[in-house]
């Protein structure tokens, strides 16, 4: 195994600063965000322009790694594919075909993206559109030597009462995502504030695991009693729960220690990629980055092994 970093977490830095960053702090790969630059949205992060990414492009992204010694794990475009706009769904389908086709040209195995939902409609009936319009995605990517890789993100967001609007939130639904030739980036942090055991639930579906997401969530169990774990309903502003909220690895419930332990007695020899998603380590690069440096100390000791 290897330790990675997602660079979604610095949507304002070039790649190269973060590449001469990760190998000089002890990161062996990057998981490369490649959101479309659009205006307005400057929490996303375009670290690859897919839209325009050619043979040379791919060439001087190469020289950069190999540089600071780093590889790219995978691809990083988590958007909803099932959206209820169907504009909105198909220019999110080109552009993971164009993360596809990029991924090809730097010989990169994996792409990450969501199933997502139409928010519109009932589960059931989402189930039955993702097997219509997904399986498509799932060949396109195949013909190129990519395979996508799903995160099990509920994106509670999305769904204007907090309900999980990402099919792919439960161990329940990762046989049918198997089904649709679809794979998992696993990532425990989801699991703990869903009462899930993380630990269960990879045992379970190791073998379906092709990129793995580290990410800590803290859990306040007072306020669990206040709100239930749909979370707070009176004033409530989307991604706050208000009782439980996402941490650096080792800030908070997740075993990262049975977790590393279990993907190595499955055969996982793949990345461990940081998603930074701490509020408390947020708010300016720096800060960011001694985020990103509490990861590395927290995982080292299991994967460095």
């Amino acid at each position: 195994m290897r330790l990675g970093l997602l660079t979604a977490c610095l949507p304002g830095e070039t790649l190269d600063r973060i590449a001469g960053w990760a190998g000089t702090h002890g990161y062996a790969a990057l998981e490369v965000a490649c959101w479309p630059d659009r205006p307005g949205r400057d929490w996303e992060a375009t670290h690859l322009d897919v839209e325009s990414f050619g043979p040379a492009d791919a060439e001087r992204a190469r020289a950069l790694l190999a540089e600071h010694h780093l590889e790219v794990s995978a691809l990083a475009y988590y958007e909803n594919n099932l959206h209820e706009d169907p504009d909105v769904r198909e220019a999110t389908h080109d552009h993971l075909r164009r993360c596809i086709d990029a991924a090809q040209l730097l010989g990169v195995g994996l792409v990450g993206t969501f199933v997502g939902r139409d928010i519109s409609l009932s589960v059931a009936e989402n189930l039955r559109l993702a097997e219509k319009v997904l399986p498509p995605l799932v060949e396109y990517a195949a013909a190129r030597d990519v395979r996508l890789v799903i995160e099990n993100c509920p994106m509670e967001g999305w769904h204007p009462d907090g309900y999980p609007a990402n099919l792919a939130y439960s161990p329940e639904l990762w046989g049918w995502l198997a089904e649709l030739g679809l794979w998992l980036n696993y990532d425990p942090s989801h699991l703990v504030w869903l009462g899930i055991d993380p630990v269960a639930a990879l045992e379970a579906h190791a073998d379906r695991v092709l990129h793995v997401q580290a990410k800590d969530v803290e859990v306040k169990a007072a306020a669990r009693n206040r709100y239930g774990v749909f979370g707070q309903v009176l004033d409530k502003e989307p991604w706050v729960s208000g009782w439980w909220r996402y941490r650096i690895p080792g800030l908070g419930e997740v075993d990262w220690r049975r977790i590393v332990d279990t993907l190595f007695q499955a055969g996982y020899d793949g990345v461990v990629s940081v998603e930074h998603e701490d509020p408390v380590w947020s708010g300016d690069p720096e800060r960011v980055y001694r985020g990103l440096d509490i990861a590395r100390r927290t995982l080292s000791p299991h994967i460095d092994v």
